[in-house]
């Protein structure tokens, strides 16, 4: 199961992203990824450019609800080149903005809005979503199962794994080993963390974002 460590903090690239990264460079964190907001585009492109000598793979994730907002992220997507790009529900402009890139597309499952964004939609809903994407090309979906408001996570989780073959990310408040173990039990592919692991909420007693990763690490290997 692959562990996204994103730079974020409350849905914001953190301003000292660059130094996170050469902080946690030796843990072997495959998967990074952040977002266009809370640093300027020169950040972005020296963070991306630093993220791709270390050889893994990156993620721009789509905070923006407003189509104009989230269509100008997927643009920055491709300026910078990353590998995935996540979230957003303007699908069908969005893989026209992506045409003739490598940029795997993942859009939001469900019915998301506000900031922190939170999840709206029934099993049913996330279910036809996941559909509706694969058939469109996109390469998987991006949902923020913890964040639901109408229902079980894991019940979102499972809908959407059995409507796709496609790539399955649950992204936003995971905050311990037991959601983890958890969300692989019910299909998912990957899991982000970022505000968690600034925060300490991981290893409440540890004192170092190296210590609140390393288990996570340690975990994802664990259930993959």
């Amino acid at each position: 199961m692959d562990f996204i460590f994103m730079l974020t903090r409350d849905d914001r690239t953190v301003t000292d992203c660059l130094e996170v990264v050469d902080a946690v460079a030796d843990l072997g964190v495959a998967h990074i990824g952040f977002k266009d907001v809370g640093v300027d585009r020169d950040t972005l492109v020296r963070l991306h450019a630093r993220l791709r000598d270390l050889g893994v793979t990156t993620y721009l994730e789509v905070v923006s609800t407003d189509r104009d907002q989230a269509l100008a992220s997927v643009r920055t997507a491709v300026e910078l080149g990353v590998d995935r790009l996540m979230g957003g529900t303007w699908i069908e402009e969005t893989l026209g903005l992506l045409r003739g890139t490598p940029i795997g597309y993942l859009p939001f499952a469900g019915e998301p809005s506000g900031h922190p964004t939170r999840l709206a939609g029934s099993p049913e809903r996330v279910a036809a979503d996941c559909r509706a994407a694969e058939a469109a090309g996109c390469a998987g979906v991006d949902l923020l199962a913890y964040r639901a408001t109408d229902a079980d996570p894991l019940a979102l989780v499972r809908a959407a794994r059995a409507a796709t073959t496609g790539h399955l990310v649950v992204a936003g408040s995971i905050t311990g080993d037991d959601q983890i173990r958890a969300l692989a039990a019910a299909g998912a592919d990957a899991f982000t963390i970022g505000s968690a692991a600034f925060d300490g909420s991981l290893r409440p007693r540890a004192g170092t974002l190296r210590s609140q990763l390393a288990p996570v690490l340690a975990t994802a290997a664990e259930v993959s």
